[in-house]
């Protein structure tokens, strides 16, 4: 089924400020857009850029005061649902080169620091059936706490606090999945089931593709709950937050609103 989706944010740069903006959704063969309608400010300069991994784009603007985004948007999922629980592993040294550098720490995702956690709460578990309890985990254990994080909080950080937003949970998930040694990235989405409605983050994990032998998939997973994987429209993925905020301001600036509404399209 199809999703209707906008988005709509301000905020005002008090100085001629570089901005980097990400929140088009992603045209993929998983996801087809079937209308798409941006409006960015009038800039100084403005350039639209390939994104992490070539999943989706991004806009550089050069810009000063007042600045509002408008998106609106109508994609078609057509993903491909694995079975969690029955996808194996592929053993690191038979990674394809894209998906090598999900395994490493990154930022706001300390993989290294949870070995210990990871070897004594899912022994005995393996590819997707660790990945399930890996979720399942974070969700009996961290708390959705609207305004619980900041900019600055890790993996870690909300492992010790018991306590989060998506982006959190999204980050306990890749890090635990790599201390496993199982790739995983940051994913930001739009999904219908986000409460309330905003950008949402949830993981992706790299497993072995039952249908292709010696092959690979990208698997959603959502620790919060909140996003289906056939009704999530993928905005772009990266090592963590750092990779795929959907705005980046290297100088001086103010949130000013955002507004963000993603519904099922019946009929």
């Amino acid at each position: 089924m199809p999703l209707s989706v906008s988005a709509h944010f301000g905020f005002t740069l008090y100085q001629p400020t570089d901005v980097l903006l990400q929140f088009e959704a992603a045209s993929l063969p998983e996801q087809q857009l079937l209308t798409s309608d941006t409006w960015i400010p009038k800039a100084m300069h403005t350039a639209r850029v390939p994104a992490q991994d070539n999943i989706g784009d991004r806009f550089w603007i050069h810009a000063e005061g007042e600045c509002r985004v408008d998106y609106t948007a109508k994609v078609d999922v057509m993903r491909q649902i694995g079975e969690l629980d029955l996808m194996g592993r592929v053993p690191p040294r038979l990674l394809p080169g894209e998906a090598v550098k999900y395994l490493f720490d990154s930022r706001y995702c300390q993989a290294s620091s949870l070995f210990d956690l990871v070897g004594s709460e899912f022994a005995g578990l393996e590819g997707g059936a660790k990945v399930a309890a890996m979720r399942d985990w974070v969700s009996e254990n961290i708390a959705y706490v609207p305004g619980s994080s900041n900019a600055a909080t890790t993996a870690l950080d909300t492992i010790d606090a018991k306590a989060g937003i998506c982006r959190d949970f999204a980050h306990v998930l890749v890090s635990l999945a790599r201390a496993a040694a199982i790739p995983a990235r940051y994913v930001s989405c739009f999904s219908p089931g986000v409460t309330p409605p905003d950008f949402h983050a949830i993981a992706e994990v790299f497993l072995a593709d039952p249908e292709t032998p010696q092959g690979g998939t990208w698997q959603l997973v959502d620790a919060t709950g909140m996003a289906e994987p056939a009704q999530t429209a993928k905005i772009g993925v990266g090592r963590d937050a750092a990779d795929v905020s959907f705005m980046t301001v290297f100088g001086a600036s103010q949130f000013d609103f955002s507004e963000v509404a993603v519904e099922e399209i019946s009929g």
